[in-house]
């Protein structure tokens, strides 16, 4: 038996079997039974190796971690000695501090569930903003954190000659700044201004935007409210092309409609979290680094 096996869930099959193929590893799938009132029912392959891997991104999380503690708990009852956990989209890591009174801090503590259950964690762009690591938001054996610039770079290169990289706003400087890098790409930061979880406000720096190729750059959409914001105020500045690419595509409601009404062409995003809109395959990137000790 191999001592390291992917098991990954129905929704997030098409990924794993490019991961396993990636990595060289075998995968099989954690089967499911969803009851009328809203239990899970979970059984895992066996007979299981010393060191299971899980894969799923945690979009849409409630369910989801449920099963996944489940599982891994079972694994452990199993027999398995070293749990890990790959979950390209991470989530509840934004709540990492109270901002008003009362408000649980959903970091530190889901942070603790998934240490308490996997010895080793792999994420890509996690939504890490007041702490300086993945591992001070998971203090599992090992936390990893990689980021997508590479692949989505490569992505942009194929098929544009010199486009412009924007940044909505300065936590996406990173991820902007990264990809722009790589080829020597222009790009410019705005200044967003957040009244609400659907009301932003986007101020973008003086550039010559006209009759570029300019392709939005973020980490994560969600409402789709930033790009949007943005996409408006370019989309008035008459470029060759508006594209949109992210890392994790959630969009939710009807945020898609509304950028292709705002000029956005292009809709693009990586496969950390299944979605239409899929170009960027993160597989070799995740292989890279399942070494786990």
């Amino acid at each position: 038996m191999h001592q390291r096996l992917l098991l990954t869930f129905p929704e997030y099959r098409d990924q794993t079997e490019r991961l396993a193929e990636a990595a060289g590893l075998p995968w099989r799938e954690v089967e499911l039974h969803h009851f009328p009132d809203g239990e899970s029912r979970i059984r895992l392959p066996s007979p299981l190796p010393p060191a299971p891997i899980f894969v799923r991104s945690l979009d849409h999380p409630n369910d989801k971690l449920v099963e996944l503690l489940l599982a891994a708990a079972a694994a452990r009852q199993a027999g398995a000695q070293r749990v890990s956990l790959v979950a390209p989209y991470l989530c509840y890591m934004r709540q990492d501090k109270a901002f008003h009174p009362g408000e649980v801090v959903s970091q530190r503590i889901v942070g603790r569930w998934l240490a308490d259950h996997f010895d080793n964690l792999l994420s890509v762009d996690a939504h890490l903003h007041r702490v300086a690591t993945l591992a001070e938001a998971v203090p599992a054996r090992h936390a990893v954190n990689v980021t997508a610039t590479a692949p989505m770079a490569a992505f942009l290169a194929g098929r544009f000659e010199r486009p412009l990289i924007v940044g909505p706003d300065s936590e996406s400087r990173q991820w902007v700044a990264a990809i722009a890098a790589r080829d020597g790409f222009d790009f410019v930061v705005g200044d967003k201004q957040r009244r609400g979880d659907r009301d932003v406000r986007i101020t973008l720096p003086p550039q010559d935007y006209r009759g570029r190729d300019i392709v939005l750059v973020d980490d994560v959409a969600s409402t789709g409210r930033t790009l949007l914001e943005a996409a408006r105020l370019l989309h008035a500045f008459e470029p060759a092309s508006l594209s949109v690419l992210v890392t994790h595509a959630l969009f939710v409601g009807d945020a898609i409609e509304r950028l292709r009404q705002a000029g956005v062409e292009n809709i693009w995003s990586c496969d950390a979290i299944p979605h239409p809109t899929n170009a960027v395959s993160l597989a070799e990137l995740l292989a890279a680094h399942l070494d786990f000790r």
